[in-house]
């Protein structure tokens, strides 16, 4: 039996086998768990087909995290796969290119307010629109999300940075209010990743100089593995008492000095 047996999951963020989602969606079936996968417009084509080398073929729902018809809806299309839901990915997150870069003191409020309500707001727009399916007598639940480590300020990452940040407040807050009603609301602080996203921040490049040189147990940027599996802990009862936490699975550089 694994420590995911009888969980109903929804797992946002599948794009390609590498994606740290994937693995995660990976790993819950074989530790037992249902999932339901989420995708959105031209990215829906490319989880539907990687949804097809999960262990067991898994049904993929359009979601956008911004559109208040989407989430209202949410509820009922998950009900449509699962009668309720266990726990929550959230791996979610974009930032226009004029956020980052080195562009930080120019960008425009527009573009932050996207990579903000993308990326932070998100996390409470997906938990709330969950909830319904997550909470009743005697029952608990885990809301699991994916930062960078957002207590210093890396190159090039500019407003993203700053959305992390504010993601990572927007779950100790989510901890707070939710707690009373049986969630948990944590994070998995994640080393760099060659994925589509990656790709997408400029000087990515970059941090594998800095994982290479700071990490004192050594970081694969090609591996999201040890990240998905402290998402699948996360959300398993293992942590039954844990919320509110950013656990730092990034081969223990934020506790390094430069």
């Amino acid at each position: 039996m694994g420590i995911l047996e009888g969980k109903r999951l929804l797992i946002t963020g599948v794009l390609t086998d590498q994606s740290i989602a994937f693995h995660v969606a990976r790993l819950a079936q074989q530790e037992g768990a249902t999932i339901v996968l989420s995708s959105f417009g031209r990215a829906m084509s490319l989880t539907s087909r990687i949804a097809g080398r999960l262990p067991t073929p898994a049904p993929v729902i359009e979601l956008d995290v911004t559109s208040p018809e989407h989430l209202a809806g949410l509820a009922d299309r998950l009900l449509e796969h699962v009668d309720g839901l266990d726990g929550v990915v959230h791996s979610i997150g974009y930032a226009p290119a004029a956020a980052l870069g080195g562009n930080f003191l120019n960008t425009e409020w527009d573009d932050v307010a996207t990579a903000v309500h993308v990326s932070a707001f998100s996390l409470k727009s997906l938990a709330m629109a969950c909830l319904p399916l997550m909470t009743g007598p005697g029952r608990t639940s885990s809301v699991v999300g994916l930062t960078f480590d957002a207590t210093v300020a890396w190159p090039k990452y500019d407003w993203m940075g700053v959305a992390k940040a504010a993601l990572e407040s927007t779950s100790r807050y989510l901890a707070r209010d939710l707690g009373p009603q049986g969630v948990r609301v944590n994070l998995v602080a994640a080393g760099p990743i060659r994925t589509i996203a990656a790709n997408s921040i400029p000087g990515f490049n970059d941090f594998e100089e800095v994982w290479n040189t700071r990490s004192p147990i050594g970081w694969d940027l090609t591996d999201p593995e040890p990240a998905a599996r402290g998402c699948v802990a996360l959300l398993s009862d293992w942590f039954p008492k844990t919320t509110g936490e950013i656990v730092h699975v990034d081969g223990g550089v934020h506790a390094i000095g430069g």
